[in-house]
């Protein structure tokens, strides 16, 4: 082997675990390399290296493909695509004329018709993403890469707004009780899986320059509660957050009778802006960072 003056004078892990000769203590567990023993490293007590290494692992990859800003894109996982909204409604309307005045399809029509009316939200984010990612394909020194949760819905719709024009974006998965599977429109390279949702959340404000928050349910609210919070009391530097589609946001949250109770100043409105098309969205962007206004597509 040559001898290198610039190599490191400890061999690496890596090199460590290739030169090793086996033994007779190779069956003992307590005689394995600590890093190479999943039993011991998912001890309890082990918590805190874990909470680092999940830190570490999508902050390091990160860098390596240099990822510098981000869009963070929020909303319902059970958002669906316009197709398939207008697929299960129609079925219902089958069942509906079939079966009139049954009550359990009256109900089950209604949610359809609902979805489907939803589902215009799904088309939203993939069109904002489709124009945040325009501007990252033409100004690559000034890219904000749009990142999601990484499952279905309107994470979906955001990474494949990025995917149909070639763009790439992130995704943060999360272990669920009930699986949340990536979405097969992220990077596969910037698709991460995360146990901790503390750290999942603090992976989505570490590089964020701005927000947009589509209609969700509790997921939903508490990354965009945490991330106001974040805000409001100075942990962050102040970014766009965009909640977009007015008139579902204003019926689930009356931040006005926040004000008027004393449960926060009327600045604090200041912190959000309502949205109702993907023009306005970018432009709150575009002029926040005084980027050159440019036409939306």
């Amino acid at each position: 082997m040559p001898h290198r003056l610039r190599d490191e004078n400890f061999f690496s892990a890596e090199e460590e675990i290739q030169a090793r000769a086996e033994c007779a203590y190779d069956r003992s567990s307590s005689y394995e390399l600590s890093f190479l023993d999943q039993e011991f490293l998912l001890r309890r007590e082990l918590r805190p290296l874990r909470l680092q290494l999940e830190l570490l692992k999508a902050e390091m990859i990160q860098q390596e493909h240099n990822i510098k800003a981000t869009i963070v894109v929020f909303g319902s996982a059970r958002a669906l695509s316009p197709e398939l909204a207008l697929e299960r409604f129609n079925e219902w309307e089958g069942r509906r004329e079939r079966a009139p005045g049954d009550a359990e399809i009256e109900r089950g029509w209604r949610r359809a018709r609902t979805q489907l009316q939803m589902s215009e939200y799904y088309s939203a984010a993939r069109a904002f993403a489709q124009r945040a990612t325009e501007h990252n394909l033409a100004h690559p020194e000034r890219e904000m890469t749009v990142v999601t949760g990484g499952g279905p819905g309107i994470m979906e719709a955001a990474n494949r707004g990025a995917h149909d024009i070639g763009g790439r974006s992130i995704g943060l998965n999360i272990i669920l009780p009930h699986e949340q599977h990536p979405n097969p429109y992220i990077t596969p390279e910037l698709c991460f899986q995360f146990h901790y949702f503390a750290l999942r959340k603090m992976h989505f404000m570490m590089r964020a320059k701005a927000l947009v928050a589509f209609p969700g349910g509790f997921g939903t609210l508490d990354e965009l509660f945490e991330t106001l919070t974040l805000v409001q009391t100075g942990k962050v530097r102040r970014v766009p957050i965009l909640l977009y589609g007015s008139e579902f946001w204003k019926k689930l949250v009356d931040f006005d009778w926040l004000v008027e109770t004393g449960c926060i100043d009327a600045s604090d409105l200041e912190l959000f802006h309502y949205v109702d098309s993907v023009e306005e969205a970018w432009r709150h962007i575009e002029t926040f960072y005084h980027l050159p206004l440019q036409p939306v597509t």
